[in-house]
C-alpha cells in the first residue's frame, strides 16, 4: 500500500481575469486542485485501513498573498490549503496526517518563462534576498513525510525566504 502521497501537480495559464478564457480557469483548477482530490480520494481507503498515512500537497504562497494575473492559479492553491485541512481533520483519527508545503520563487519550469525584470521585481519581495532551490522545498516535504512530524496535521509552511509572513 502507499504510506505517502505528494501531490505535486502543477500548470499554470496567467492572465488578467479580464482576458482569461473559461478553458484557462478549467484546465488550471482541474490539474492544481482535482488531482490533488483524486489521488487523495485513492490512497484514504487504504490508509484508512492501516491507521497511518502522510499526505503533502505541494501549494504555493500565491494560494496565501494571491498574486496579478494568476487568479485562476491562486484560486487552485488557495483551495488545496482548505482542502487540506478539511481532510487533516477528517483523517487524524486514523493516525494521517495531511499538510502542505507552500513554495515562494524556486526555479523551475513554472518561473522559466519570467522575463529578467519580472525576476528582479520578484527578488525585491524576498527578505533573503534570493529564490529558493528545490531541495528546500524537498527538505519540508521530507519533514513531513517522517515519523518526527506525527504530531503535525493541518499546517502549512512557508518556503518562500520570508515572502509572505502571516
Amino acid at each position: 500500500g502507499i504510506d505517502i502521497l505528494v501531490n505535486n501537480a502543477g500548470t499554470t495559464r496567467d492572465q488578467l481575469i479580464v482576458r482569461m478564457s473559461e478553458d484557462d480557469w478549467d484546465l488550471v483548477l482541474k490539474v492544481n486542485l482535482k488531482s490533488t482530490f483524486n489521488c487523495c480520494k485513492a490512497v484514504m481507503k487504504p490508509m484508512m485501513r492501516k491507521r497511518y498515512g502522510r499526505i503533502i500537497n505541494i501549494s504555493s504562497v500565491s494560494g496565501i498573498a494571491g498574486n496579478a494575473g494568476q487568479t485562476n492559479y491562486s484560486a487552485s492553491k488557495s483551495g488545496m490549503i482548505g482542502f487540506s485541512k478539511s481532510l487533516a481533520r477528517e483523517a487524524a483519527a486514523r493516525n494521517i496526517t495531511v499538510n502542505v508545503v507552500a513554495p515562494g520563487f524556486i526555479p523551475t519550469t513554472l518561473t522559466n518563462d519570467l522575463s529578467e525584470e519580472m525576476k528582479q521585481m520578484t527578488l525585491a519581495n524576498i527578505p533573503i534576498g534570493r529564490w529558493g532551490e528545490p531541495h528546500e522545498v524537498a527538505d519540508a516535504v521530507i519533514f513531513f513525510a517522517r515519523d518526527v512530524s506525527g504530531y503535525v496535521t493541518g499546517q502549512v509552511i512557508n518556503v518562500d525566504g520570508g515572502m509572505v509572513m502571516f
